[in-house]
């Protein structure tokens, strides 16, 4: 009898020792940020990058869409998973970086989810269930190929899961992929034609579009014309403090810019902008 309680006594000092080895428990989230990013737990980002709605030029109807949906969300009313696809550089995080600033007083928080994260969202969905903010888990430059882990967590939590999601929660992702996933030409040939002429996609083609046509609103963003891209860049060097006169000037100087860059954006737009106003201040 003493020698097993002399066993016992060593079990419960050995337990105890490797028990000051684990690492303690993780602290419970910071709920005063309006913007974490999931690092294997929600780390608080006390400083986003906060961008006003006004200044999105030339995406009007874009901005328009999901500013409602986004409205009709914090107001605790149905809303949509938001797709934003298309041109790089034309507004597409910046409008999800808009409605955060615009509102977060009334309760909206962003979480930022990288691709190779997302395997995590049912730990997301758990931690924010039941809380009073509305939260907008962010995917931003979304895509990967149906083999990730990644890809079918996204879609289990957009729409497929045994587990409804909860009705704090959205998803919001951009991509310049429509569907998120390579296109190849081969998969043209796994297309099949009826007898009355009808082309149905292949089994790769419906599985890759079965994964976009989960988000409720899909947003197009296309490049931008000349006189869309200056308007852009005078708004913003008005901004930055430069004169109408000196704006006016920088015209030609925008072009060229844009010429460099291969590209008429927003983000070439702003880009020029900066350069200029701390060259001629």
């Amino acid at each position: 009898m003493q020698g097993l309680e002399a066993l016992i006594r060593r079990l419960e000092s050995l337990v105890e020792r490797a028990e000051n080895l684990l690492p303690p428990p993780p602290a419970p989230p910071d709920w005063s940020a309006i913007a974490y990013r999931w690092r294997g737990r929600l780390m608080p980002v006390h400083h986003p990058h906060k961008i006003r709605l006004a200044d999105l030029k030339g995406v009007e109807a874009q901005k328009a869409a999901i500013d409602r949906n986004t409205r009709q969300f914090v107001a605790g009313r149905p809303a949509n998973n938001v797709l934003l696809t298309g041109a790089r550089g034309t507004g597409k995080s910046s409008l999800v970086k808009g409605v955060l600033a615009k509102y977060a007083k009334r309760g909206l928080r962003l979480i930022e989810v990288d691709r190779d994260d997302l395997v995590d969202l049912p730990e997301i969905i758990e931690l924010i269930t039941g809380r009073p903010e509305r939260f907008v888990v962010f995917c931003d430059d979304l895509s990967f190929d149906a083999s990730e882990p990644g890809y079918k967590a996204l879609k289990s939590a957009l729409d497929g899961s045994i587990a409804g999601a909860p009705e704090n929660l959205l998803i919001y992702a951009t991509s310049n992929r429509r569907h998120l996933m390579p296109e190849r030409m081969s998969e043209n040939l796994e297309a099949t034609r009826t007898a009355d002429g009808e082309i149905h996609p292949g089994e790769t083609t419906e599985e890759k579009i079965s994964l976009s046509e989960r988000f409720g609103l899909w947003l197009s963003f296309y490049p931008f014309d000349q006189d869309h891209y200056l308007d852009i860049c005078m708004h913003w060097l008005r901004q930055f403090g430069i004169d109408e006169n000196s704006a006016l000037a920088a015209r030609q100087e925008a072009l060229q810019w844009a010429l460099q860059r291969g590209s008429r954006s927003g983000r070439v737009a702003w880009q020029f902008a900066r350069d200029y106003a701390g060259r001629i201040k």
